[in-house]
This record gives structure tokens, sequence and C-alpha cells, in this order.
């Protein structure tokens, strides 16, 4: 009954909200790093998990590691740099940049596979 309502909703919803949990956690990685505690510890910890669950309805509908682990994988790492420019005001490469654009362009291409 709840796997089945679970997949009731498109796992590109699923997907979404695992990178976006899972960004949050890297944003505390960071903060753990500028200031080690281990309460970040635990929170990150937790926070992952909740990543974690939230991947396991995306893949249980999908079905396929190959596209859905890679489209997870190219969500969070654009998320990642973004939050390392825009709030810790990290730079990227020229390369950088136009890793991004390709990462973001595979995205396309593997929803549509």
């Amino acid at each position: 009954m709840i796997l089945k309502s679970l997949s009731s909703v498109n796992y590109i919803v699923w997907l979404l909200l695992s990178v976006l949990v899972t960004m949050y956690g890297d944003y505390l990685s960071k903060k753990f790093a500028l200031s080690p505690s281990w309460r970040y510890v635990v929170i990150i910890s937790i926070v992952y998990a909740i990543g974690t669950l939230f991947w396991l309805p995306a893949i249980l509908q999908k079905n396929e590691l190959s596209i859905v682990g890679a489209m997870w994988a190219v969500m969070l790492y654009v998320g990642i740099v973004s939050i390392g420019l825009i709030i810790f005001k990290e730079t990227v490469s020229s390369f950088g940049i136009l890793g991004i654009i390709l990462g973001l362009i595979s995205i396309i291409f593997l929803s549509l596979a």
C-alpha cells in the first residue's frame, strides 16, 4: 500500500527532493568544515539519511540505476557548485562552467531515455 502510493509520485519529484535534502547536508558539511562540532555530525547524518529515503521511491519507480543515478549525481553536482558559488563565494574555472553546462544537458538526455 505505502509503496504503491510512493510510486504514484513521478520519480523526478523524488529525485529533486533527494537532491535538495542532500544539498542541505552538503551545506551543513561545509559549515562543519569551517567550525567542527559533534552537533553538526549528528544533524548531517540525519539529513543524509532523509535524502536517501527520498531516493528510494525514485529508483523503485524507474528501476534504472544507470539513468536515475546519473541524473541524481548531476543535479546534486550542479546544486553543490551553486551553493559553493552563491553562499560560500567559491570560484569555478571555465572548464568547471563547461562541465556544469554539459551536466545540465546530460540531465535532459537522461530524462528522455
